[in-house]
């Protein structure tokens, strides 16, 4: 599969990539995830983009861009859930462009409607452990942490993040509204936007999985 996942913050797409990948091998990447993998090996683009960082600016479009496509052209992967990325029409232009470079073509951009109040109940309710070596999550609800708010994992103390308060989430979904939102109307021009708005994991994997199934039978 070749899938865009798109969605509000905790409407659950770094959970449905793990179960999409668990079920074909398909790579999951998380811009994020690479970005700081980059920073942490220090790397040419890893510096220029924490030069960036350390100034408290966003990274600028064309260096994501560039790291996505060393990624695809040093390791290639046959199939890939991106996850984190586009956020935006230009983003999205330039990806496209990407793309048809490197002749990849996307099977479908999963959009994942969750209604706000379930996101802010999953986001405020999170804990990540703050192992960094370890980073296990859980829900104070569904999957609680062990005794004392340690990680079942490897004991250390399980931590709310900072950007998962209810004030915090408010404000990332406003930003997500205003910024990525327009990203469904521009998908559904393409012909190659999915809607889904089961809650559960497994419902919404398998929605996409027989969406992509029937794409590639195109």
């Amino acid at each position: 599969m070749r899938i865009i996942l798109l969605g509000a913050p905790g409407s659950g797409k770094g959970t449905v990539a793990k179960r999409l990948t668990a079920y074909d091998g398909s790579v999951q990447i998380s811009t994020g995830d690479m970005l700081r993998s980059e920073v942490q090996q220090d790397t040419p683009l890893g510096l220029k983009a924490l030069k960036f960082m350390v100034a408290g600016n966003l990274v600028p479009d064309e260096l994501i861009l560039e790291i996505i496509a060393t990624r695809f052209e040093l390791n290639p992967p046959s199939g890939f859930l991106l996850d984190g990325f586009p956020r935006t029409i230009p983003q999205a232009t330039a990806l496209d462009a990407m793309f048809a470079r490197l002749g990849i073509q996307l099977d479908l951009v999963a959009n994942l409607v969750v209604p706000e109040d379930v996101i802010l109940d999953r986001l405020s309710n999170r804990r990540t452990c703050s192992n960094t070596a370890c980073q296990e999550i859980y829900n104070l609800k569904s999957n609680p942490p062990g005794a004392g708010d340690t990680c079942r994992k490897c004991g250390s103390l399980v931590i709310q993040r900072a950007d998962e308060t209810v004030e915090a989430v408010t404000r990332r979904l406003q930003v997500y509204r205003s910024t990525t939102e327009p990203l469904v109307e521009y998908y559904t021009r393409t012909g190659q936007l999915l809607v889904v708005k089961d809650l559960k994991t497994d419902d919404v994997a398998a929605s996409i999985i027989r969406a992509a199934g029937a794409h590639a039978c195109i």
